[in-house]
């Protein structure tokens, strides 16, 4: 099978976690409970670093603090109203898949994260690629409505996953 993710490591500490099967296996497990093949698509994910991420999110939002992951979708997705569900992506040809987007996360700050919620780094990892893949689709939390779409969409994902709704008893808010 063919992987979804392309993955580019920056950071050797990436590589050591295992991120791109881990990417590969949180993106397929989006695209199955969202009703969508998981052929004829692709993305690249970027593990980098704080510094790296610090310069692109300067970049492309202005702010000029390491985040933990940004994303780029490769066109407008979203959902004409609030609360509602983007129209998922048509796949390309599996010999010419539809790209996506891009996505970036950065080690250092993901670790700290993961160590301050007392989870296990590859867990909140995970999250991070869903979260950040989702916004790929269209997905985002600027209002209510949209993050509460966004946020029970990445539990139902999570939970397909075996791992614990990030979001229970306030743990995160909104990334």
């Amino acid at each position: 099978m063919e992987p979804l993710v392309d993955t580019v490591i920056e950071d050797p500490r990436w590589e050591a976690l295992g991120l791109d099967p881990l990417a590969d296996r949180a993106v397929r497990a989006a695209l199955s409970c969202l009703g969508v093949p998981d052929v004829g698509f692709t993305l690249c994910l970027m593990g980098c670093d704080d510094t790296r991420i610090a310069t692109l999110n300067a970049d492309f939002r202005g702010k000029l603090q390491p985040t933990n992951v940004l994303s780029w979708p490769s066109e407008e997705r979203a959902a004409e109203e609030a609360g509602e569900r983007p129209e998922p992506p048509e796949p390309g040809d599996p010999d010419d898949p539809e790209s996506l987007g891009d996505i970036a996360i950065a080690y250092e700050t993901c670790a700290a994260e993961a160590e301050a919620a007392g989870k296990p780094l590859t867990d909140h990892v995970t999250h991070l690629v869903v979260h950040g893949f989702l916004h790929l689709l269209g997905y985002d939390h600027e209002d209510d409505a949209d993050a509460h779409l966004m946020e029970t969409t990445e539990t139902r994902i999570l939970a397909s996953l075996g791992l614990d709704d990030p979001y229970k008893d306030g743990a995160l808010s909104a990334l």
